[in-house]
């Protein structure tokens, strides 16, 4: 009975000491005063576009990124993105963002430290409208992109390189847009040794 109870203690250690467990770690969130000061915009207005796209930090402590969306002039994207900064993510991290939008189909975006035009990894966040959803990527999930395009040939996401990441719409549908982040956080993957 005592070795059978002590074997069932032992397997139950085992099990507990393998399996792995998410750990999150906050990124960004938007309660700090000087919160917007780790954000700005980029619109297509550099290749000659029109949108408008804008953030602030609104009193719910969340972050609204809106604006309208033009197609005119070839253009037709809008972007927020975090300023280059360490961000400390390892390779089988998942980025993790609680998200309220407009039911438009937005991309999340991670921009590495590498010289590259117009270069980034992508990962698709289809908004539902007027609700919260928290949306999940593992990095290994991301696209290589240049110019919205996906690069077939490119390499993997490389975490060490990741210095920025930030939200991008480029639908093609003109007109007005909106969509507010709570936060942003990575979960990592902890084992017991």
């Amino acid at each position: 009975m005592k070795l059978a109870y002590l074997s069932g203690c032992l397997a139950l250690l085992m099990v507990t000491t393998a399996m792995a467990e998410d750990t999150p770690i906050p990124l960004f969130d938007f309660t700090g005063a000087d919160s917007a000061k780790e954000w700005q915009t980029v619109n297509d207005g550099v290749m000659g576009g029109v949108s408008e796209g804008k953030f602030k930090i609104t009193d719910k402590k969340t972050m609204e990124f809106f604006g309208t969306l033009s197609l005119a002039n070839n253009g037709g994207f809008a972007s927020v993105r975090s300023k280059a900064k360490k961000l400390n993510l390892e390779k089988g991290d998942t980025l993790v963002a609680k998200v309220k939008g407009d039911g438009r189909e937005y991309s999340l975006n991670l921009y590495p430290n590498k010289p590259r035009v117009a270069f980034t990894y992508r990962a698709t966040v289809q908004t539902k409208k007027d609700e919260w959803i928290e949306v999940k990527f593992p990095l290994d999930k991301f696209e290589a992109t240049s110019f919205g395009r996906v690069v077939k040939d490119a390499s993997a996401v490389k975490p060490e390189e990741v210095n920025a990441l930030g939200f991008t719409l480029g639908d093609k549908k003109a007109g007005p847009f909106k969509m507010e982040i709570e936060w942003i956080k990575l979960e990592r993957e902890v084992t017991s040794k």
